[in-house]
């Protein structure tokens, strides 16, 4: 037999093996007191002390389930009243029965205490009954000992098959055993559940003394829910009627369900990623176990999950699914899930679409406002465009740089694929000098800062140059000869620097100051036109004075007329040589001041007359002539007679 040892707990049994903790309060009704005459002679001394009728109690053999009792004498052998306390016994299978504690047994009473016995199973069976008073000798024990008695006994004593999927089966070996020192006849291994079965037994079937056998219970739920039911041995044994208690639950199956069903990108930045989130949810109420979670397609991924995963009924787990496009156009793919489900495999569609990313450019690519008088503004148009096909939102247009502002633009805006937006970048100098910064655009864009650089030089306002007169007339000139006029130039408003100055015809020419010339505000320079005609009539120039005025270049219109030479000659003739033979004359010419210089001849053919007329002679100026006579033979003579200081009026 097994031997059965429980922990203490105050308690009484009542028919069952139920905890109950005894109190006397009407120790007449229970204990029937008695009176106990006391011996010797007598002592001032006033104590009491519990006497019990037995310091053990052995139930021996009693029957699984029923109930033995049996009675215990307590005494007062003192001359003083005890209080009891209490009583308890430290296992459930044994118990007390009378009136409530705490009451006072007077000195020489005495009482009986009913002590009861239900065993659970055919085994041995050990407790304690304790007695709590303010006796002399304190608390008293009474050990207690009985059997559960039966040929035939099972084990396990009861069967819970916990939680079974509905249509799944889970099954249990009992063994049995009997336990008598004779035979014993099953005549019927029985359940009264129809969720649970029993195999493994033939019946009749005859165990001898000690021997066991063993079957199966299998519990097959047919709906989810709690089940239970008894096991019944029917035998020739003591017991003949042994009972087995079971239960189980039926649970729903395990079932995987995604949320959201599909998964849909819509564009995507080639290069950039994007992640949705998914969910699965087991919608039954048995585990599933997921092994794999894989996912197909260029550009998609699975992260936030590891496999094998155990959901319980009702258990959710959610992961992410992200898309990185490596090329323009659509894609698509699927996340496969592999499970213990009742769905075992299953597919979520993943799509999405690879876009161009949106980049912005500018045009132009830098500003340059060159020089800006201080004060005044230089304004030139910039054009940002999207050479991408995602949209882009520019965030911000800000510029750097003394004297830059920008306008024409709003921000946030949006800008489509290939879409262009143009505004203006102004430049006002408040001071002489270089100035520089940078138009700065922020947008969504591959290219998040795009960076212009913008340059400009502020300069002192210029002075006026004037040219007066506005027409410089020369008058008529004789050809070979030069004739000049006067020109004036003013500065006004500030210093002018006069870098050049030239004319269009080479007969008009300009002297009178060297260049560079810096005139001074308020001041004039003047300046002298020559002009020398080459031939005979009107001619006209452009005189150009180039500066650092405002207006950088000055004009002046010249004028004049050549007019030819009076034409003098003069007229020779000579009387005809005696000498034969000749052919004819050479004239000759030489300058005269005090005398006649050096002749030469100023025919170019030989004269066969006896006439010449020199028209090569200047007005104002003496000459000398002489004629030399030439034959056939081509000599020639000497001079003839000289006709000296001839003179041109």
């Amino acid at each position: 037999m097994r031997r059965h040892s429980e922990g203490n707990s105050a308690v009484a049994r009542v028919g069952k093996a139920a905890s109950i903790v005894l109190t006397l309060s009407a120790l007449a009704a229970l204990i029937g007191c008695q009176g106990v005459s006391q011996s010797g002679g007598g002592s001032s001394q006033q104590i009491g002390t519990l006497l019990l009728g037995s310091t053990s109690l052995n139930f021996g053999n009693v029957a699984p389930n029923t109930t033995k009792s049996l009675t215990l004498t307590v005494t007062n052998s003192g001359n003083k009243s005890v209080a009891i306390g209490s009583a308890s016994v430290s296992s459930k299978y044994f118990g007390l029965s009378g009136p409530a504690f705490p009451l006072s047994l007077p000195a020489g009473q005495k009482g009986t205490l009913n002590v009861s016995f239900t065993p659970n199973a055919a085994a041995v069976f050990n407790a304690t009954l304790s007695i709590s008073s303010d006796a002399s000798n304190g608390t008293q024990t009474v050990s207690l000992s009985g059997a559960g008695t039966g040929s035939l006994a099972l084990s396990p004593a009861t069967e819970d098959f916990g939680s079974v999927t509905v249509g799944a089966t889970k099954s249990q070996t009992v063994t049995i055993t009997n336990n008598d020192s004779s035979t014993v006849s099953i005549s019927q291994v029985s359940v009264d559940n129809g969720a649970f079965s029993i195999s493994g037994i033939t019946t009749p079937l005859s165990l001898g003394a000690s021997q066991s056998a063993t079957f199966s219970i299998t519990f097959t739920p047919k709906s989810a829910g709690n089940a239970s039911g008894t096991v019944t041995i029917n035998s020739d044994a003591t017991n003949p009627s042994l009972t087995m208690a079971v239960s189980g639950s039926g649970v729903g199956p395990g079932a995987l369900a995604p949320n959201p069903t599909s998964l849909r990108f819509a564009s995507v930045t080639i290069g950039n990623q994007v992640s949705l989130p998914e969910t699965l949810t087991n919608t039954g109420t048995t585990s599933v176990t997921v092994s794999q979670v894989a996912i197909s397609g260029t550009g998609f991924s699975v992260s936030g999950i590891a496999t094998p995963l155990t959901l319980d009924g009702g258990q959710s787990a959610t992961f992410t699914v992200s898309f990185v496009p490596t090329t323009a156009g659509a894609a698509s793919g699927g996340v496969t899930v592999t499970s213990t489900a009742t769905n075992p495999k299953f597919v979520i569609p993943v799509s999405g679409t690879g876009v161009t990313p949106g980049s912005l450019a500018s045009n132009p690519t830098s500003l340059s406002f060159g020089n800006v008088n201080v004060g005044s503004t230089g304004t030139q148009p910039e054009t940002i465009t999207n050479t991408g096909t995602t949209t882009i939102s520019v965030t911000q247009v800000a510029i750097t740089g003394t004297g830059f502002s920008v306008s024409g633009i709003t921000t946030p805006l949006t800008l489509n694929g290939g879409q262009s937006a143009t505004f203006n970048v102004s430049f006002v100098p408040t001071a002489a000098g270089a100035a520089s910064g940078n138009l700065i655009i922020t947008s969504t864009a591959t290219n998040p800062t795009l960076t212009i650089p913008v340059s400009g030089t502020g300069v002192s306002p210029a002075g006026q140059l004037s040219v007066s007169p506005s027409t410089l007339p020369l008058g008529s000139v004789t050809v070979g000869s030069s004739g000049t006029a006067t020109g004036t130039l003013t500065a006004t408003g500030a210093a002018v620097t006069v870098t050049a100055a030239s004319t269009n015809n080479s007969a008009f020419t300009i002297s009178g100051f060297s260049l560079p010339h810096t005139i001074n505000a308020g001041q004039s320079a003047n300046y002298t036109i020559t002009f020398s005609p080459t031939v005979a009539g009107a001619a006209t120039a452009t005189l150009t004075f180039t500066s650092n005025a405002q207006s950088p270049t000055n004009t002046e219109t010249l004028t004049g007329t050549g007019v030819a030479a009076a034409t003098h000659s003069v007229a020779l003739s000579w009387n005809a040589s005696s000498s034969p033979n000749i052919n004819g004359y050479n004239i000759y010419r030489a300058p005269y001041t005090t005398s006649c210089g050096s002749f030469a001849k100023i025919n170019s053919l030989l004269d066969t007359s006896t006439v010449y007329t020199d028209l090569s002679v200047t007005n104002g100026s003496a000459y000398c002539y002489a004629t030399t006579a030439v034959d056939t033979s081509n000599v020639e003579s000497g001079y003839s007679n000289v006709v000296s200081n001839v003179a041109i009026p």
